[in-house]
């Protein structure tokens, strides 16, 4: 996939933020106290926006967004080992860590539309603001998440369409 660096495996992320300039997480099973925003890894042959749309859709019921923006760059991330030696082991690879392609996108509906149909997300689920979604990521992705809020932060004050 073209852009990602080598030897990191390639992820889409969302940054969902509602009317209110506040962003989606859901709670980590396994993980208490652990939140994060929506994100999956990109089947082989996809296009990074549609994996994000789809896995969106699919993941949390949520269908009615409009994109804002996208990351200009693949952001990356380091697997601690214990998650190193578990992702490379399902995924059949030898990955350092994810490189993901993030996107700004607005939810346009009403919380009822949002149904967890993940298996490793609990179903628990939450509008953060920015400071939140940094604090209480796991340790080994919170660098990331700075970046992703930096990157995106200047487009958080367009107003939603109706």
């Amino acid at each position: 996939m073209e852009g990602v660096p080598t030897g990191y495996r390639p992820n889409v992320g969302v940054c969902l933020v509602n009317s209110q300039n506040q962003i989606f997480v859901a709670s980590k099973l396994y993980m208490p106290g652990v939140w994060q925003m929506p994100q999956w890894a990109i089947e082989d042959g996809e296009e990074p926006l549609s994996a994000a749309i789809k896995e969106l859709q699919e993941e949390t019921g949520v269908v009615s967004t409009e994109l804002i923006t996208e990351a200009p760059r693949w952001l990356t991330y380091e697997f601690p080992p214990s998650v190193k030696a578990k992702v490379n082991r399902l995924s059949r690879g030898e990955w350092h860590g994810h490189a993901q392609k993030w996107f700004l996108m607005r939810m346009i509906s009403d919380d009822s539309e949002v149904k967890i149909a993940s298996s490793e997300v609990d179903p628990e689920w939450k509008w953060a603001s920015p400071e939140e979604v940094v604090d209480q990521a796991v340790d080994h992705k919170r660098g990331m998440y700075e970046e992703v809020i930096r990157t995106f932060m200047p487009f958080f004050n367009i107003t939603m369409r109706m």
